[in-house]
């Protein structure tokens, strides 16, 4: 009984966060592009928060940052397990840009913000040109200053899942000289992929320590999937998950 309901509260809290994000989206459009790039941050920052306090109040599922968020320009290079990730990042930086997916420029009010803030496009399957098509957008869009997400893996992974990291994000610590800031997670565990249940617990994004500039690309991989998965996976057992060949 206690899941269903469960269930059942999940339910009314995805109804309204997408209905929240198409009225916020919408009505503060106008607003966004008068105001500029801080206006839009601030619409964008308003639609994360609802989301994290409706979460805590309809589901019982509390948000955390732990460590220290950066500013300026910095490479932060995250693990992904849901879209709670992303809008706790986000609500954790002052101004920021992604690496997305190509196809996310054509998602209503997701898309006309992205391209507000200067997210870079990527199309994936084509990796050559892919990784040279974004290193040259990336360049193109330095001039804002803002920290550049990137997923690491490419997509959302589900808790304990194993995916192999992208290539992309050694290349961009390599061709802008960047510090880089992993960023681990266990979200995954309460928000889990193709399914609609919020599960109660306490959410965390861990910004850890910088990994300085001037690694030699196999080097800076190496040490940003072992810092990432080993806190996420430590993040997933203190929340109660049983992390596979742990």
């Amino acid at each position: 009984m206690r899941q269903a309901w469960q269930y059942v509260r999940s339910v009314f809290f995805v109804c309204q966060m997408y209905l929240a994000l198409a009225l916020v989206a919408t009505l503060g459009l106008p607003y966004a592009l008068l105001g500029g790039r801080r206006a839009t941050f601030r619409v964008i920052h308003f639609y994360c928060r609802w989301v994290i306090v409706t979460a805590r109040l309809m589901v019982g599922l509390r948000c955390e940052v732990r460590g220290t968020p950066p500013t300026g320009e910095v490479l932060i290079a995250a693990k992904h397990q849901s879209f709670l990730d992303i809008l706790m990042i986000v609500s954790a930086l002052p101004s920021f840009k992604f690496i997305m997916k190509k196809e996310l420029r054509f998602v209503p009010f997701v898309g006309w913000y992205a391209a507000l803030i200067g997210c870079v496009p990527v199309e994936r399957g084509k990796r050559g040109f892919a990784i040279k098509a974004m290193v040259e957008a990336v360049r193109a869009g330095r001039e804002q200053g803002a920290p550049l997400i990137i997923f690491s893996q490419g997509t959302r992974v589900a808790a304990g899942a194993v995916r192999p990291y992208k290539i992309g994000s050694g290349v961009l610590y390599r061709e802008f000289g960047h510090s880089c800031v992993p960023v681990a997670v266990n979200v995954g565990v309460f928000w889990p992929r193709r399914s609609m249940l919020r599960k109660p617990g306490l959410a965390v994004i861990e910004f850890l320590p910088t990994i300085p500039p001037g690694l030699e690309i196999g080097e800076f991989m190496q040490r940003l999937e072992a810092e990432v998965e080993g806190h996420s996976n430590r993040l997933m057992a203190e929340a109660g998950f049983v992390v596979p060949g742990s």
